[in-house]
């Protein structure tokens, strides 16, 4: 299938010189959405997953049907305020300033092995802060799952050293 022409392209978005990749219209698209969660639960179907980490927000819309296929629990990981118990947080570094993200703290069970899924890998921020906070639980970190990486950004250079698998790259 070719994902790429199911992207839009928005120039100058969030703010001018940005070439923003919208995957809503790979969502409104019934055989892309499938197409992305079958071959990524292809991918993992060997690899004992027991949780599938989704980044906030849209790593939620690819998260949590791959854990239904792959026989596995679904864990959000959001920005901050967002969860209502008790919260592992693990702040990372933006252009200009910083953010945070949280993810429950008995979301994980010690042991368990994660698979942390996203829409997107750019500078890399938020999936090494969420391989740190799958760290805190004492869990294991298999491997992520991006739709789109900017490779010139080289986020994987960030990340620990675990498979990455992305389906397009720009």
């Amino acid at each position: 299938m070719d994902l790429k022409s199911l992207i839009r392209e928005i120039p100058d978005f969030p703010k001018p010189g940005i070439l923003f990749r919208d995957i809503t219209t790979l969502l409104q698209k019934p055989e892309g959405l499938s197409y992305v969660i079958d071959v990524f639960a292809e991918e993992f179907a060997d690899q004992s997953i027991d949780y599938v980490a989704g980044i906030e927000s849209r790593g939620f819309i690819f998260g949590a049907p791959l854990a239904y296929k792959l026989g596995a629990g679904f864990v959000p990981v959001r920005k901050p305020g967002k969860l209502p118990a008790a919260v592992h947080s693990m702040e990372y570094d933006l252009e200009y300033g910083t953010d945070r993200l949280e993810m429950h703290q008995d979301a994980l069970h010690p042991g368990s092995r994660v698979l942390i899924v996203d829409d997107l890998i750019a500078t890399g921020g938020t999936a090494a802060a969420t391989a740190k906070l799958v760290e805190q639980c004492d869990s294991t970190l298999v491997s992520f799952a991006f739709i789109i990486e900017l490779t010139a950004l080289e986020g994987r250079q960030q990340l620990p050293d675990v498979p990455i698998s992305c389906l397009l790259q720009y």
